[in-house]
């Protein structure tokens, strides 16, 4: 007898949203399910970082959302916080002038101090680049090495769902691949994961399913693997088709 699929971790359906009077999204519907890789795609201004930004109660949204079996309509950041998802922003946002140490720290305000200790340490096992200048301050990182910390934040409180907003703007090519090792990583310790990225080879062999969207509108949802999706992608991104 074949086993149903796991239920989603997050589910979005018919989900609107913008900024004031000028809409972005336009009935968005999307899953993610425990402990998988889902790529978010598309052009510049499709709607990616719009859409993660409403999902972390960041922006308000109109339609259903339900995280963790919980129906999150008027949820706040801290309530998805606290529910266990996880937005790690575009543009490695770090307090550059503490130190990598005591910006992980701060992630994890709130928790118990062991508790928080004890994740602090295993956040930071991910990237030892950065765990050998736990006593440095952040301004003293390069750009890459502020990205993982940025990553490192989100991981503190051991989300259930870690969104990534363009965690390779910026970086080398292997410091991209360093980033994006660590997303399989939490994927085999059964975080999901959402990423949006520009890279499209790079996100499409490291996630199990992928979205592009296109004027705030998913167009296409396929299985990462399948051979002709860098193609049919390519299309979309120059506008060639819309499926």
């Amino acid at each position: 007898m074949p086993t149903s699929a796991p239920e989603p971790v997050l589910q979005v359906e018919g989900l609107s949203a913008g900024y004031g009077k000028i809409g972005v999204l336009k009935s968005v519907n999307l899953v993610v399910r425990p402990g998988e890789i889902v790529a978010l795609l598309g052009p510049n201004g499709a709607g990616k970082s719009t859409l993660l930004k409403s999902i972390s109660g960041l922006l308000p949204w109109s339609g259903a959302m339900r995280f963790a079996g919980r129906d999150m309509a008027g949820a706040q950041p801290r309530d998805c916080v606290e529910a266990g998802l996880v937005h790690v922003v575009e543009g490695h946002r770090v307090f550059t002038q503490l130190t990598v140490e005591d910006n992980v720290l701060l992630a994890g305000y709130g928790m118990p101090a062991a508790q928080r200790r004890v994740q602090v340490e295993e956040a930071l096992d991910f990237f030892p680049e950065i765990k050998a200048k736990r006593r440095d301050k952040a301004a003293t990182l390069s750009g890459g090495q502020q990205q993982m910390l940025a990553v490192a934040q989100g991981l503190v409180r051991k989300p259930k769902l870690l969104m990534l907003d363009e965690p390779s703007a910026g970086l080398s090519p292997v410091l991209v691949d360093r980033v994006l090792a660590a997303a399989s990583q939490l994927r085999a310790a059964g975080t999901a994961v959402l990423l949006v990225e520009q890279l499209i080879e790079k996100s499409l062999a490291v996630a199990d399913r992928a979205y592009a969207m296109v004027r705030g509108t998913v167009v296409l949802e396929a299985v990462a693997s399948e051979p002709d999706l860098p193609e049919r992608l390519e299309r979309i991104y120059f506008g060639l088709d819309s499926q």
